[in-house]
């Protein structure tokens, strides 16, 4: 394969665990890989000083969704002048490969990839329901991956490795995990305190990510119940903490949804409601719809539903998630995009 691979795209950690998976697939091929995130966001605190990079760019870019008229017009420009600062990049590497895996970060090196001749365009939509920039330059690229689009050649979220790896058949609820993501879910924090008590009295134990802003908070309250929990705010050994809970309450982001179906983990699901286009609702829709998890609204929570879900048959859905994706999603991916660059 000629040349560097750009991947770009970032913002949230969810964007950036698929840009992770593809930077050690790449690394494994011997292919270069460059990489062209913003400043603004997680992309410096994931990928900064990581030398598994040729080099590692982070742009002053910004999300124009959500903005005024001006600050739309700022970031427009910003976007345009950045764009003409990736076409010099993509130049002084000799890119012809551009793999965009959403986000505000992806903006500048994508429009760069559609402008650039010879330079093909390679979109991972992680969601169910695409976010504004795949709207708009997914009509430009090669190929177009999403776990949730029926045209994908690939159907499969590239997941870590370790996630199957640690994956097990569940029987019977011994212990639940609440995962709130990095950032914490008030209230999903708020409904594991509620139920702690009963789950206390029937001998299950509680694993808790509350996010580090409201980790002192739901310590105390535990503390308070007299409820000894694996508390924590922030980990690097989710894929462990999973394989230790044989059910999880969960937010709905698509990389965590298919870390906990790698896991062969059941979830009850709570969509973050103020999600763009109400995407983590269809995320969990979707599997929810051949019976591989369960799902509530915040606004419909309960706790007659949630213990009817407990009690119910979780062999059986932690056995159909077996097959509920691949591990080598991301290989196959890479397979693709390097035969389409021989042509």
């Amino acid at each position: 394969m000629n040349g560097s691979v750009v991947i770009t795209g970032g913002g949230t950690g969810g964007h950036l665990k698929v840009a992770d998976a593809f930077v050690d697939e790449f690394n494994k091929r011997g292919i270069p890989v460059i990489f062209i995130g913003s400043s603004n966001g997680q992309d410096r605190q994931w990928f900064e000083n990581d030398k598994r990079f040729k080099a590692t760019y982070f742009l002053d870019t910004k999300g124009v969704v959500n903005k005024n008229g001006f600050g739309k017009l700022i970031s427009l420009f910003n976007i345009i002048s950045k764009t003409s600062y990736c076409l010099g990049l993509f130049s002084k590497y000799n890119v012809k490969t551009v793999i965009s895996v959403g986000g505000f970060s992806a903006a500048a090196a994508t429009f760069a990839s559609i402008i650039k001749l010879g330079c093909k365009l390679y979109i991972h939509e992680q969601n169910s329901v695409m976010g504004t920039l795949n709207k708009v330059t997914s009509r430009f690229a090669t190929e177009l991956f999403s776990s949730f689009e029926k045209k994908s050649k690939i159907k499969d979220y590239p997941v870590s490795e370790e996630f199957f790896q640690l994956g097990r058949i569940r029987d019977k609820v011994k212990t639940i995990a609440f995962f709130g993501g990095s950032q914490g879910a008030l209230v999903i924090n708020d409904f594991a305190l509620k139920l702690a008590p009963k789950l206390n009295k029937m001998g299950i134990n509680i694993i808790h990510q509350t996010g580090k802003n409201d980790f002192s908070r739901v310590k105390e309250e535990y503390k308070k119940l007299n409820i000894k929990a694996d508390i924590f705010d922030f980990s690097k050994e989710i894929p462990k903490k999973m394989e230790k809970a044989d059910f999880a309450v969960s937010r709905a982001g698509a990389s965590t949804l298919w870390e906990l179906c790698a896991n062969c983990l059941p979830t009850f699901f709570i969509p973050y409601k103020h999600a763009a286009a109400d995407h983590q609702y269809y995320n969990a829709k979707d599997l929810e719809n051949r019976g591989l998890c369960f799902l509530q609204r915040e606004e419909d929570l309960n706790e007659e539903d949630f213990f009817n879900a407990i009690n119910s048959d979780i062999h059986d859905m932690s056995k159909k998630l077996t097959s509920s994706i691949n591990s080598n999603a991301v290989s196959l991916i890479c397979n693709i995009i390097v035969q389409n660059n021989k042509k």
